[in-house]
């Protein structure tokens, strides 16, 4: 079983939604002690943002590269291969500006491309990194789960999706700026959270 743990804050240790998921790996390790753990941190090593540069790199026959495009394009694939690789996906998402961070948009532009994860059968998308398990930790200062404001859920839910992760189970850390006693019931309700997902099987 391998994991791959994406973190996208950039508070770093300091990072409600790094100290949940961190939780939550721990938890799925404890059961599952023989798994492999991968990680990457988007905020400690952010990934350049997607240019006309990156697009001619991937549209380059990889003889014909320079040297700047085969380091884009080697980038752009170790990326799809770690998370085509992962049976278990957990996700650190904080919510900034009601959505989710710039380096994890960045992120999901560099692994969503056709014809590698995801297709068009029909005239419809299909996507191509399914049978994975994954869980995605938000972390937010006020109260906006359910609401129209929640738009890095939404979003999240659609592209994930989109590239055939079906299978996903989000944990939400609410009002984490609005005094201490909320800040603790929603690091609380987290945990609670953590503890009903954990052990659910993922889809076959």
């Amino acid at each position: 079983m391998n994991m791959l743990v994406i973190h996208s804050s950039i508070l770093g240790s300091n990072s409600k939604s790094r100290q949940v998921a961190d939780q939550l790996v721990s938890r799925l390790a404890e059961a599952d002690p023989g798994m492999t753990i991968r990680t990457r941190d988007l905020g400690a090593q952010p990934l350049p943002y997607v240019d006309a540069g990156h697009l001619g790199a991937l549209f380059t026959p990889a003889d014909q590269r320079s040297a700047e495009q085969t380091q884009r394009a080697t980038l752009a694939d170790e990326l799809i291969a770690e998370i085509t690789q992962a049976d278990r996906v957990v996700i650190a998402a904080p919510v900034y500006n009601f959505n989710v961070p710039a380096q994890l948009k960045t992120y999901i532009d560099y692994i969503a491309r056709a014809g590698v994860t995801f297709k068009y059968v029909d005239g419809k998308p299909q996507g191509l990194l399914t049978g994975k398990k994954v869980y995605v930790v938000t972390a937010r200062g006020g109260k906006t789960v359910g609401t129209e404001l929640d738009q890095a859920t939404s979003y999240l839910k659609i592209v994930l999706a989109f590239l055939g992760m079906e299978d996903v189970t989000f944990i939400h850390a609410e009002g984490l700026n609005m005094g201490e006693d909320a800040a603790a019931a929603g690091l609380e309700s987290a945990r609670a959270q953590i503890e009903a997902h954990a052990g659910e099987p993922a889809l076959a």
